[in-house]
């Protein structure tokens, strides 16, 4: 049964277009490590793209006519046909298909089986170029497991009952984590309260996060974005000292701008820029784009709203030499993204996302959690990922930071 299943394995190789393949690998593993769940899964399907075309084994209709039986149990390989006419080849233990491989117009399965249906542990190549591997209960992809289709990225981590989930991050000290701050870390009203720089520690991940860390979270403070400005108008009075304390501490640090829909995206560009600390080192510049479906409206719908983010991107990076970070929703990628494809492919994403699950995008940064506790900081703070490991990360802080 190992060799039909380097049939699978082949077959689907062939079917997804090498280029966009090969990119989706490099990605996916340039952004993970053994310590992710389903990594050596995905570089075994890595490392057999090169190989198994010189592998071919016999083909399974070899097997047609093989049948051992004990008495009036089958066990060992045979053949039968299913409820539904499907052909299985495959291994059998007292009577009971264990493993084996199923063809029909449909798709191709091989692995294991249980009371006939695909359970266990098994892969598929559909016919039209749908490759999963991974976990299966009742012929449904259920639990871990990873898919390759045309024209999609790769996704790696959890499905349910035939749904992809997202991946479950596993929250260690080997991650970098981040905050982002603004004047309501210092409190509200009349009461103020001072970041106690010399005690960051992340220490609570959040209500959704918590339980999926390992060991005792007590995570540094790898980068901190502060609330510089919004609109035309609005300036964060916390800003300079959080900026200066952070730069005293090492920490490498980063401004962002809360968009409006009621001006220009040029004119708060220059708010922006006039009243923002650039130096050498500092994280790139961030746009937090979090307008509601009515505001987008009003401003005269998406394409209007793209035009004025590109003339804030465009007036940015002119003026500090690198290119801002998109700071949106799930929702909005979900909704809005797509009629910017070029925002979506020339600019890094971070991304809001509250849950147990890693966005399905490529990003940078993540922000995981809204209710964070961070040592040194009164109250709840947006705890975020980096996207990548402390490699990942020193590449990031060589070539995307301020020159």
């Amino acid at each position: 049964m190992k060799r039909l299943s380097s049939i699978i394995l082949t077959i689907a190789v062939v079917a997804a277009p090498a280029t966009t393949l090969q990119e989706e690998l490099k990605y996916y593993l340039d952004r993970h490590n053994v310590q992710d769940e389903g990594y050596e899964m995905v570089t075994n399907y890595a490392h057999h793209g090169d190989t198994l075309l010189t592998q071919l084994p016999e083909t399974p209709l070899q097997l047609l006519n093989i049948g051992h039986w004990r008495g009036v149990s089958r066990k060992g390989t045979g053949m039968e046909r299913d409820t539904l006419g499907r052909i299985i080849i495959g291994h059998y233990e007292e009577d009971s298909l264990a493993n084996g491989v199923r063809i029909d117009t449909a798709a191709i399965y091989s692995g294991a089986f249980g009371v006939g249906l695909a359970n266990g542990h098994g892969c598929c190549l559909t016919a039209d170029d749908v490759y999963y591997e991974g976990q299966w209960t009742d012929d449904q992809r259920n639990g871990f497991g990873f898919s390759v289709a045309p024209k999609t990225h790769i996704r790696v981590g959890q499905w349910k009952h035939d749904k992809y989930l997202g991946e479950r991050m596993n929250y260690t000290s080997e991650r970098i984590y981040g905050i982002d701050i603004s004047r309501y870390q210092h409190g509200k009203g009349k009461k103020k309260y001072p970041i106690v720089w010399d005690r960051l520690c992340i220490s609570y991940l959040g209500s959704k996060n918590q339980q999926h860390a390992t060991g005792t979270v007590n995570y540094p403070v790898s980068f901190v974005f502060i609330k510089s400005t919004e609109s035309i108008n609005i300036r964060n009075p916390f800003y300079a000292q959080d900026y200066l304390k952070a730069r005293q501490k090492g920490i490498p640090i980063g401004a962002y701008h809360f968009f409006s829909c009621k001006v220009s995206g040029s004119s708060q560009a220059q708010y922006f820029l006039n009243n923002t600390l650039f130096r050498r080192g500092d994280l790139p510049p961030v746009l937090d784009i979090e307008p509601s479906p009515s505001q987008i409206t009003a401003m005269g719908g998406p394409q209007v709203l793209f035009r004025h983010v590109r003339a804030w991107l465009e007036a940015v990076e002119r003026r500090v030499g690198v290119k801002p970070i998109l700071y949106v929703s799930q929702t909005f990628v979900n909704r809005y993204l797509p009629e910017a494809p070029d925002l979506k492919s020339y600019y890094q994403v971070w991304i809001a996302r509250y849950g147990e699950y890693k966005p399905d995008v490529k990003l940078a940064i993540w922000q995981l959690s809204p209710n964070g506790r961070v040592n040194g900081i009164h109250g709840e703070v947006d705890i975020n990922v980096f996207n990548g490991y402390q490699m990942q990360w020193e590449e990031f802080l060589e070539n995307m930071t301020i020159k």
